[in-house]
C-alpha cells in the first residue's frame, strides 16, 4: 500500500528536506504552507495521516486539526517549538496522537510518521484485535472496527484512545501502569511522557464518563497507574 500523507508548514524548507526521506520510504507527501490551504488538500486528496506545524499564518495546525477530527480519524502529529508543553497538551486534547519537537530531525519524523502509519493501518487501529467487540458497562467497543459505542449511540475516537481503550476494557480490574499504556499504544520507548497519556485519559473519560470530573468507570490508581472498572 502506498500512503499519501499531508504536511502542512510555512517553513516549506523544512517540508522539502522531510519529502527526501519519505520518497526513500515510497510515501508520498503533499505540501501545504497553511491551515486554509492544508484543508482544502485534505478534502482534495484524502491523506492518510496529517503532519500539521502549530503555528502556521492564517488558520493555524489548532484549527486545522479541529476541522479534520470532525471529519476523520486519521492520525495526526503535531510540529511544535521546543519547551511549549502547553501546546503539545493542546494538541492532543483536540485529538493528535503524536508530537513533534521543532527543529526535527527528519529521520526520527519519518520514524514517527512510518509508525502511526503502520499502527492504524496495519493493526487496523489497534495493535491487536482480541475480539471483535468487548461489552462492559454501557459501552461496546469493536477494536477490528475501530467503533465505540456508548449507551448505542457512535463515539468518534482518535486511533490512539482505540487502543488505550481497548488495553483497559479486555483486562477490567487490572492495573496497567503508565509504561504498560505507552508501549500497548505507541512503538516509541517509553520517556516518562506522562502529560501525554494523561491527557488521553482525560479525553477518554469526557467521551465515556457520565460524569468526567467523578470517574466511575476509569478510575486512577494513585501512584500506580489506571484501570477500568469491573462490573
Amino acid at each position: 500500500m502506498t500512503y499519501k500523507i499531508l504536511a502542512a508548514d510555512d517553513e516549506v524548507e523544512l517540508l522539502d528536506a522531510l519529502e527526501l526521506f519519505l520518497e526513500r520510504e515510497r510515501i508520498e507527501m503533499i505540501k501545504a504552507e497553511n491551515g486554509e490551504e492544508a484543508i482544502k488538500l485534505f478534502e482534495q486528496e484524502q491523506p492518510h495521516l496529517m503532519l500539521l506545524d502549530i503555528l502556521m499564518p492564517g488558520k493555524d495546525g489548532f484549527e486545522v486539526l479541529r476541522y479534520v477530527r470532525e471529519k476523520s480519524k486519521i492520525p495526526a502529529i503535531m510540529a511544535t517549538a521546543k519547551d511549549q508543553d502547553y501546546h503539545k497538551i493542546l494538541g492532543l486534547e483536540l485529538g493528535a496522537d503524536d508530537y513533534i519537537t521543532k527543529p526535527y530531525n527528519p529521520m526520527e519524523v519519518v520514524a514517527r510518521i512510518k509508525a502511526a502509519l503502520r499502527r492504524y493501518y496495519d493493526y487496523g487501529g489497534s495493535k491487536e484485535s482480541f475480539t471483535e467487540e468487548i461489552k462492559r458497562f454501557h459501552l461496546v467497543l469493536k477494536p477490528a472496527e475501530g467503533i465505540l459505542e456508548k449507551s448505542g449511540e457512535p463515539v468518534m475516537l482518535t486511533g490512539t484512545e482505540l487502543r488505550i481503550l481497548e488495553l483497559l476494557m479486555q483486562s477490567p480490574g487490572r492495573i496497567f501502569t503508565k509504561q504498560q499504556i505507552f508501549d500497548y499504544a505507541w512503538d516509541d520507548p517509553y520517556m516518562s511522557d506522562d502529560n501525554t497519556i494523561m491527557v488521553h485519559i482525560s479525553n477518554l473519560r469526557a467521551k465515556i464518563e457520565d460524569n468526567p470530573k467523578t470517574p466511575l468507570i476509569l478510575k486512577t490508581v494513585k501512584g500506580l497507574g489506571y484501570k477500568f472498572e469491573k462490573e
